[in-house]
């Protein structure tokens, strides 16, 4: 199995990019949480990888971040969930966010990504009850909704929830998502 792919990226056609790795070009499908974070064309980069061998086709699926490739193992494991349905998902909601409509039972959310249905996303809410890492549930010493969106906006970030609401105690009380952001940052880089 392909498991991960480091080379220089040649070319991006959402969901579509291909990586030069050793003069060989790789074609790999990625969600667009992904595509939005890659570098810019002719600059290297790491992708970590799933491949899914068809009858017809060998296809190779690549993540920046191990819980998104993590979360696409578990959707695929979902009986109908293909591996086109989990990237539309995965390119639709952020792990966090999936985590969070599933922990909370959030069918309407899952059906605003295009192409869940109603049963579908009822389906998946049943299957990733308790699967999806820690149900996020807030932490306590997060209480307004400006406190709740930087700690998001730091885990999308990739840094952990603990780093994130650590981060949050130094800001204060009032402070203004996008400032608090910023803040945080700085905090969190010394």
């Amino acid at each position: 199995m392909i498991g991960r792919l480091q080379g220089q990226l040649i070319e991006k056609s959402p969901p579509l990019v291909m990586l030069d790795v050793g003069g060989v070009g790789y074609e790999v499908d990625v969600p667009m949480s992904t595509f939005y974070h890659l570098p810019a064309l002719g600059e290297r980069v790491t992708l970590l990888t799933h491949l899914v061998v068809r009858e017809d086709a060998h296809q190779l699926f690549g993540f920046l971040a191990p819980e998104e490739r993590a979360t696409f193992r578990q959707l695929i494991r979902i009986s109908g969930v293909g591996p086109r349905m989990a990237l539309s998902l995965l390119s639709g909601l952020s792990v966090a966010e999936l985590a969070q409509a599933v922990s909370q039972q959030q069918s309407a959310r899952l059906v605003k990504v295009p192409g869940i249905g109603k049963k579908t996303a009822e389906r998946l809410l049943l299957e990733l009850k308790g699967k999806l890492g820690p149900d996020l549930e807030q932490p306590a010493s997060v209480v307004n909704d400006a406190q709740v969106d930087i700690v998001q906006a730091l885990i999308a970030l990739g840094y952990a929830e603990r780093d994130a609401t650590a981060a949050l105690k130094a800001l204060p009380a009032d402070v203004g998502v996008s400032e608090g952001i910023k803040l945080a940052l700085r905090a969190l880089s010394r």
